[in-house]
């Protein structure tokens, strides 16, 4: 395959995965949703579980897609600037999406906004795996995620709390410790924060995974079963030794466990091997184009569909309930099974985004975050 023809598993891939982070976020009610839309309420692993380090992977693809050619032709001045300012938008949104509200000044006090959250973590882990990419190689890049696993493993099971080794509870990891201290409460999600400061380290690890598979998808060598037969081998390795490692290092999506980051990795491989077969060794492509129109404008249609969700929350209406309130009311009025009526409505909102996708996507709207 050439490395000029468009690989279509890429865009479907990360169509899908963006569809489903928005699936997920917006239920009709948080008080009734079916398991595997959960995430695991502490060790543990769901499909909810997959989407965010699935993203990552795919960032990690995607960069080398972007700066493979640069990185042989030489690295300019434009690329560092198209790289921060990718990073402080990712960051800039991702604040907005937390501290805005609908009463003047419309924006939370600065004293107890929430720093973390999903796209400020894609934002830094973006920057940082850019820059590793662009100097070093792939030999390097291995070493360095061996090393963050590993190092990562080590501070959180084996350097002491208060005389005790960690227990990895909530309340009792390093993880949370490091977010209590330098963020403080005033600025996390709860007593801990899942895309707190020492669980982006091993995000990056997923990243770098994913610079991997793109490495060989760009590998003019290889041919495409070669690269399919790589992509299952890799991803077969990672579940084995990951589930294997979480016997000892559960698998925690908020403590991003280095077990963890090995089986989403591995799963990320196996889906997105699947994804290749069927889209560009097979050519059975047809099925993808609405993750593609999807996919096309991912950051934007995710950001949109944080802010609906916000507004829709926020407003009341004459009956004191929100907007939300009010659709979900009439949605669950018809389907009475509380599950369903609440996937059904997160159903309904990827509709809805996916027409204000594909409306952009049919008048060339492509906003590059």
């Amino acid at each position: 395959m050439s490395t000029s023809k468009r690989i279509l598993s890429v865009d479907i891939f990360r169509g899908i995965t963006i569809a489903a982070m928005i699936l997920v976020n917006n239920p009709g009610t948080w008080g009734a949703i079916y398991p595997p839309f959960k995430h695991a309420k502490w060790h543990g692993l769901t499909a909810t579980d997959l989407i965010f380090p699935f993203f990552l992977f795919i960032v990690g693809m995607s960069i080398t897609f972007a700066y493979t050619k640069k990185k042989e032709h030489g690295i300019t001045g434009d690329v560092y600037k198209k790289i921060i300012s990718r990073t402080l938008k990712l960051i800039g949104l991702g604040l907005i999406l937390a501290g805005f509200i609908i009463t003047p000044p419309f924006f939370k006090d600065l004293s107890t906004l929430r720093f973390p959250g999903v796209l400020q973590r894609i934002g830094v882990v973006f920057f940082i795996s850019s820059l590793l990419f662009l100097y070093l190689n792939w030999r390097s890049l291995l070493a360095i995620f061996i090393f963050i696993l590993i190092g990562y493993w080590y501070i959180m099971t084996q350097i002491p709390i208060d005389g005790e080794l960690p227990l990895l509870t909530k309340e009792n990891n390093w993880a949370t410790l490091i977010d209590q201290k330098i963020l403080t409460l005033d600025h996390m999600w709860k007593i801990y924060d899942p895309e707190g400061l020492l669980s982006t380290i091993p995000a990056i690890a997923t990243t770098i995974f994913g610079m991997f598979l793109g490495m060989i998808l760009l590998d003019k060598k290889k041919s495409e079963q070669q690269k399919l037969l790589s992509f299952v081998i890799i991803g077969i390795i990672a579940l084995v030794v990951g589930y294997v490692w979480g016997m000892y290092f559960p698998l925690n999506k908020a403590l991003w466990t280095s077990s963890y980051v090995l089986v989403t990795g591995g799963w990320a491989s196996l889906t997105y091997a699947l994804i290749y077969y069927i889209a560009d060794i097979l050519g059975h492509n047809d099925w993808g184009k609405p993750a593609i129109i999807f996919g096309s404008n991912a950051i934007t249609v995710f950001f949109m569909s944080g802010v609906v969700a916000r507004l829709f929350g926020m407003i009341k209406l004459a009956n004191g309930k929100s907007i939300h309130g009010n659709l979900y009311e009439i949605l669950s009025s018809v389907i009475t099974i509380p599950e369903l009526s609440s996937l059904i409505y997160a159903f309904f909102v990827i509709v809805f985004y996916y027409f204000v996708a594909l409306v952009m996507y049919r008048k060339k709207i492509f906003i590059k975050v």
